[in-house]
């Protein structure tokens, strides 16, 4: 991999002006796993998503840290007023979910990991619909953009974003102090076996299990507590596996 890393958009440091200051007055980190960062070339990060505010704090840390993540977003984003105009200027790259086309944000991603930057992709897809905020049955996207790009795969466990923001709840939960947010940074997830030209399903499948098994790992360090055996699998129960599962709004 290159030792380049991509230039911070304009319009990056623009949003990050704005919002770190208001995410300094709502949230406090306590941050661990930070030497598992590569300290140059492109890589991937793999968060467990627990509420539609979580992706701030670990983008955050990340952007503090000099490695601003690009990330591989939903296409409704790139329709909304203002915000499409933000999500192009900073260089995100857009996904067609649950689409024949989804696969097509593989190239511009991978791209842009030869080029250095740090690509975030949520492996659960969206919100975990696990009633506990286990991380649940993953989908194939970081795997497969991992094994196209043979970049190294950072998980990111994180807990207390839903104690500000429940999972789809419209406005925050109001406290007078600080809400405490862990975050915590595994080392990279082991795939360079299952590298080949060309990639297989097999191999897609066997990689999306190891990212979720190190997620999960990392975050029972992080609640000190063990998940289930099982990942909630929501298509099991009946549950639509985008969008929210409750009132078929976005997520």
């Amino acid at each position: 991999m290159t030792a380049n890393r991509l230039p911070t958009p304009v319009m990056y440091r623009v949003v990050a002006g704005i919002l770190r200051p208001v995410l300094r007055s709502l949230m406090r980190y306590e941050v661990s796993g930070l030497e598992h960062l590569p300290r140059s070339g492109g890589f991937i990060v793999a968060p467990n998503h627990v509420s539609h505010i979580d992706p701030f704090p670990w983008a955050h840390v990340l952007y503090n840290q000099g490695r601003p993540p690009v990330f591989l977003a939903k296409s409704s984003l790139f329709e909304a007023p203002v915000v499409r105009s933000v999500m192009r200027h900073t260089n995100q790259v857009r996904v067609d979910r649950e689409t024949v086309t989804a696969a097509r944000s593989i190239g511009p991603a991978v791209r842009a990991i030869e080029a250095g930057a740090c690509v975030a992709v949520y492996p659960e897809g969206s919100l975990t619909r696990d009633p506990d905020l286990w991380p649940m049955r993953g989908k194939t996207g970081a795997a497969r953009l991992a094994l196209h790009a043979g970049c190294p795969v950072i998980p990111i466990a994180q807990w207390g974003p839903q104690d500000l923001l429940a999972p789809y709840a419209r406005r925050p939960t109001p406290t007078r102090r600080r809400t405490l947010v862990r975050i915590r940074f595994g080392p990279p997830v082991e795939l360079a076996d299952l590298r080949s030209d060309p990639v297989t399903r097999e191999a897609i499948r066997t990689g999306t299990d190891r990212i979720m098994q190190a997620l999960t790992h990392e975050l029972e360090q992080l609640r000190g507590e063990k998940a289930p055996a099982e990942r909630f699998d929501p298509k099991a129960h009946g549950l639509r596996s985008t969008g929210d599962y409750r009132s078929g709004g976005e997520s």
